[in-house]
């Protein structure tokens, strides 16, 4: 009774301090109650016609083809002829709702969104479209919604598609954009007939925003150089130009239109987005119609040498902010600038009077101050937060101990004794953050450095030699040696970028069948197996046989081919990710036995969720702890009971650090949670193809703990004080971690320090958890039959 409610106190405690810094340093810093400034002068624009083509890069549509033709011709007549163009830069996270956020809304990512994913902003905001008289659009389900929900009234109206059509596994993932398109026209031909409609759309003010993720989709599904994605601007280019055609035949040709044609984010060579790498925040921006500047020959050098447009000789309008477009927007068509946008005015797109863009200009100024006044008086009606330091305590704690003493009207001698300890504790706590500071500095490193880790493990290679193990368990050592050597390379190759090499995870799936036959072989006469247990690891390891040579290679050849995910695949993935728990504790309780139960369990699982060089991080990890307990049960036999003692006292001080930094190695071996921002979804797809964050998100989260499994049961098992001292390693990093948290500067930086902090603090209230998890999973015996009673006459 005493272990569970120490348990539940100690998981309480932990989960309250994890969701602490969402309160103490993630409040939202959109502000509210500041008046909509709109200028007074007739804008030039009754109506704009916004084009967001989801992931498109600005070389991919800016840079010609060998040839020295365009894939997007219109747009790039555009271009040439009639608009003014530029470089949108957009900030990270490069991700669909805080891209589309900073172009309508005006505003970078809100620090508040961190548990929001992509579906939803976290408090309400105004935009672009909630000022305007009227808004259509058409598009993604992931992202449409999002403004409708935060316009005030009922004038912006969405049309989607379903969310099962976003799969990455479609033949043709363009289709979702010639779905806008042509929604768009039906959409016009019927206002034809529809007075009310028609009436409507004759007002001014309004705003029709398309948003064509099918770029997108086909970048992630077959990458930014493929035939598929190139072959999709080319289609978008198509739809713009007869949407630009049926536009302004409805209006008459009045004139009074103008496009902005931009995208939410790039994308990165091999398919993913989500960091700051330039392929991912740097897009095109091209802007033309009513109240826009036309193309500008120019004959000097320009400011902006990128070389996307080299030898046309046009004005290039500069390299602009993301959050700018909200109120070039709303400039043109005359509605008030969002009042949390922080977005200035590019001016150098107005084709206007000087006094329209000195109006627009002074317009945005005060915009931006109303919002700092209104921040500041925030400010000033806050509580004040207060940080001691140890010296501050246990000043304080001088003051509350001698005004107690004062009213006692105690003798002299009790403010000796009462406090002589401050100074002492005020000692100990000072040390103690020097030591705290020392002692966790290489585990803190691997969370900035991950090479930090391979020369760990480098010198943990050595230890065997340096302890005089390696007389006692020659082979073991070197085992441990080589195993060292083998994991400490992994820490040092790319954790985004990899080209998948189905080859590889097949090597991995021989790798760990290989090294399970081993020790089943080496284990043979020290402790023999049952029929019933040999029996269930020879299905264990032809069913890991089989998963790793067949699931995830036919999987990725028939998505190259275009069939599509075979619905025989999916159903064994999902069946293999949903017993990885429970086929273990069929196996034996001998310890060694169901060890190796769980890791042929858990690197099924992972082998589905592989798609390279990382398949391989598992089996050398599981090799690694299979030698250390080899290595174990020598020293002990050599050594009797003590034995465990002797090697703890030969690692001295890094013994009680061993444990988190396996944990650690197997947590950023392969990446971390920021290369989980850019993964690659071809990760997942032996489970789904079709976009759906949360589960894709969950899967790869998924495929972390899976290494730590293989480490705590094998490092931790049954041995309460190595937990005790692992839970206090964690804490203290966590404390650590807690003052280095930020909530200002780029979102790269804030999330780095958020996710550090998550991190350590998810692995204290998971270590508590995973404790007792370790213990069922290697005590507990599930029995589905009983084996009948044998009787000898």
């Amino acid at each position: 009774m005493r272990v569970i409610a120490f348990f539940l106190v100690g998981l309480a405690v932990h989960v309250i301090f994890f969701i602490s810094i969402f309160d103490i340093y993630f409040t939202s810093p959109l502000v509210h109650g500041m008046t909509p400034r709109a200028t007074t002068l007739t804008p030039p624009a009754s109506r704009l016609v916004l084009l967001v083509a989801d992931g498109l890069r600005a070389d991919s549509l800016l840079t010609l083809l060998p040839d020295g033709s365009s894939r997007a011709p219109y747009l790039r007549s555009v271009i040439e002829e009639s608009g003014t163009w530029g470089v949108s830069h957009t900030r990270v996270p490069t991700e669909s709702r805080p891209g589309h956020v900073a172009l309508i809304a005006g505003f970078y990512e809100d620090v508040s969104a961190v548990a929001k994913g992509w579906k939803e902003n976290p408090v309400e905001f105004d935009s672009v479209f909630n000022e305007s008289r009227h808004t259509w659009c058409w598009g993604s389900p992931d992202i449409l919604p999002m403004f409708a929900k935060g316009a005030s009234g009922d004038h912006v109206y969405t049309y989607t598609y379903p969310a099962e059509e976003e799969d990455f596994a479609s033949t043709d993932a363009s289709r979702l954009d010639s779905w806008v398109f042509t929604q768009v026209k039906s959409f016009f031909q019927s206002a034809k007939s529809n007075s009310s409609l028609r009436a409507s759309l004759l007002e001014d003010k309004n705003v029709l925003f398309l948003h064509l993720l099918g770029i997108d989709t086909n970048g992630h599904a077959h990458r930014p150089m493929s035939q598929e994605y190139l072959d999709n601007i080319g289609l978008v280019d198509t739809g713009v130009a007869e949407l630009v055609s049926i536009v302004e035949e409805f209006f008459g040709y009045d004139g009074r239109t103008a496009y902005v044609f931009t995208s939410d984010h790039g994308m990165t060579n091999w398919g993913s987005h989500g960091a700051g790498h330039p392929s991912e925040t740097l897009t095109p921006l091209v802007v033309w119609g009513a109240g826009v500047h036309n193309a500008l020959r120019v004959t000097e050098p320009q400011p902006y040498d990128d070389g996307y447009l080299q030898g046309a000789k046009l004005m290039h309008c500069s390299h602009r902010g993301r959050a700018d477009i909200a109120p070039l927007m709303a400039s043109l068509i005359g509605v008030p600038i969002p009042v949390n946008s922080v977005g200035v005015l590019p001016h150098t797109y107005l084709n206007n009077s000087d006094l329209f863009k000195a109006e627009s200009m002074y317009t945005n100024a005060i915009q931006v101050l109303e919002q700092f006044k209104m921040k500041m008086t925030q400010k000033k009606e806050t509580t004040l937060s207060f940080r001691f330091s140890p010296y501050q305590l246990c000043m304080c704690v001088t003051v509350v101990i001698t005004g107690f003493l004062l009213i006692q009207r105690s003798p002299v001698t009790y403010y000796i004794y009462c406090l002589l300890p401050v100074p002492i504790w005020y000692s100990v706590l000072k040390d103690s953050l020097w030591v705290t500071a020392h002692l966790c500095c290489p585990q803190v490193a691997s969370f900035f450095y991950r090479a930090v880790l391979t020369v760990g493990l480098a010198v943990l290679s050595l230890w065997p030699f340096l302890s005089g193990l390696v007389g006692k368990a020659k082979f073991h050592s070197l085992s441990w040696f080589l195993g060292s050597l083998f994991l400490a390379l992994f820490p040092l190759m790319p954790v985004v970028g990899r080209e998948p090499n189905i080859h590889l995870v097949t090597c991995a799936g021989l790798l760990a069948l290989f090294t399970s036959a081993c020790y089943l072989w080496s284990s043979r006469r020290r402790t023999p197996l049952h029929l019933g247990d040999r029996q269930q690891f020879v299905a264990q390891v032809t069913a890991a046989r089989v998963l790793c040579a067949y699931v995830p290679s036919l999987t990725h050849s028939s998505l190259q081919q275009k069939q599509g995910l075979p619905l025989l695949n999916q159903i064994i993935s999902w069946t293999t990710l949903g017993s990885s728990l429970l086929v273990p504790l069929l196996s034996s309780t001998r310890l060694f036995h169901r060890l190796l139960s769980i890791f042929l369990s858990l690197a099924a699982t992972y082998l589905l969720l592989s798609t390279g060089s990382e398949a391989l991080f598992l089996p050398v990890l599981s090799w690694l702890m299979f030698v250390w307990i080899n290595i174990e049960q020598e020293a002990m036999l050599a050594q009797g009971v003590s034995g465990r003692q002797e090697v703890a006292y030969t690692l001295s001080l890094t013994i009680r650090f061993l444990q988190v930094f396996f944990i650690i190695t197997a947590f950023f071996g392969t990446g971390n949670i920021a290369s989980i921002n850019s993964f690659d979804p071809a990760s997942v797809y032996c489970f789904l193809t079709v976009f759906k964050p949360f589960i894709m998100g969950g899967l790869m989260m998924w495929k972390v703990p899976l290494s730590i499994f293989t480490v705590f049961n094998t490092l931790l098992r049954n041995n309460k004080l190595l937990f005790l001292i692992v839970l206090v390693i964690s804490d203290l990093m966590a404390l650590h971690f807690f003052f280095l948290v930020q909530d200002y500067g780029s979102w790269l930086d804030i999330g780095t320090s958020i996710s550090h902090y998550v991190i350590v603090m998810s692995m204290t209230i998971f270590l508590m958890l995973l404790s007792v998890f370790t213990h069922i999973l290697t005590s507990q015996r599930l029995v589905l039959w009983r084996r009948p009673k044998v009787h000898f006459p």
